[in-house]
């Protein structure tokens, strides 16, 4: 399951006014310019510090939020660009970078820094 996939199985229950506010803060980090490690440093304390209403959601939603980070955060060491780009859905926003610094930016938020 890539990052867009994991916001799609958000959206599913974001009848849940939390979760909705889950759903948006990973959406808007495509856009900003923070790394993936303060992405993980951040959805661990939403989970940590927010309550979703039904366990049964925040345990599925959690679980698949540790298998993601486990297989994308924890392993992008090991990845390609491209690679990086898949996991976390950048594809589109890498392809149409208008300069070289707007790259820069997301290799760095990538954590692949040339």
């Amino acid at each position: 399951m890539n990052y867009d996939e994991y916001i799609k199985e958000v959206e599913k229950f974001s009848e849940d006014e939390v979760v909705a506010r889950l759903g948006k803060h990973l959406s808007e980090w495509k856009q900003d310019d923070t790394d993936t490690f303060e992405l993980a440093d951040s959805i661990e304390r939403f989970f940590g510090n927010s309550w979703i209403e039904r366990e049964e959601t925040h345990n599925h939603l959690y679980r698949l939020w540790s298998k993601f980070k486990k297989e994308a955060i924890d392993g992008i060491g090991g990845m390609s660009m491209n690679e990086r780009l898949y996991w976390f859905g950048l594809f589109e926003r890498f392809e149409s970078s208008q300069s070289e610094a707007a790259q820069k930016v997301i290799y760095a938020k990538l954590c692949a820094n040339t």
